[in-house]
């Protein structure tokens, strides 16, 4: 089983971006969680609803969200799928299964350990996984 945990979106300004949202979703500016993930070069806001939009803003030029930021503007960059068990186990599964993954291991992200399937092999779509606490696996 699978939730969304949450979905990616790049934004080149952080914290207009978060304005932005804040006024788009009647969302309380001090309930927004700021994460800066040094080993990625992001800085990272998170809105946390029944789905969490983590907002991404490179903070380098030579990362994969700074060269898509310029390619393709603002927008959407990924999905993120929470799902039981050790991550570990999941990443090996679809490496069996035959799917292009970005990660031979997890990395850590903003809320923990995660890792990517190329868009290639997972229907044109960044995908993301994280490990779901297990009170909330679905």
């Amino acid at each position: 089983m699978f939730t969304i945990h949450h979905v990616g979106i790049v934004v080149a300004q952080l914290d207009e971006a978060v304005a932005v949202y804040c006024r788009l979703l009647n969302y309380p500016p001090d309930k927004v969680e700021y994460h800066d993930v040094p080993a990625e070069k992001v800085r990272v806001a998170m809105f946390k609803g029944n789905t969490t939009l983590e907002l991404l803003e490179p903070t380098a030029p030579d990362t994969g969200l700074a060269k898509f930021l310029e390619k393709r503007g603002a927008g959407v960059h990924h999905l993120c799928y929470a799902v039981p068990g050790p991550l570990q186990d999941k990443l090996h599964v679809l490496k069996a299964a035959g799917f292009t993954l970005l990660d031979e291991a997890p990395r850590q992200g903003a809320e923990g350990p995660v890792f990517f399937v190329h868009p290639k092999s997972a229907g044109g779509i960044l995908v993301e996984f994280i490990e779901a606490p297990a009170a909330t696996a679905g």
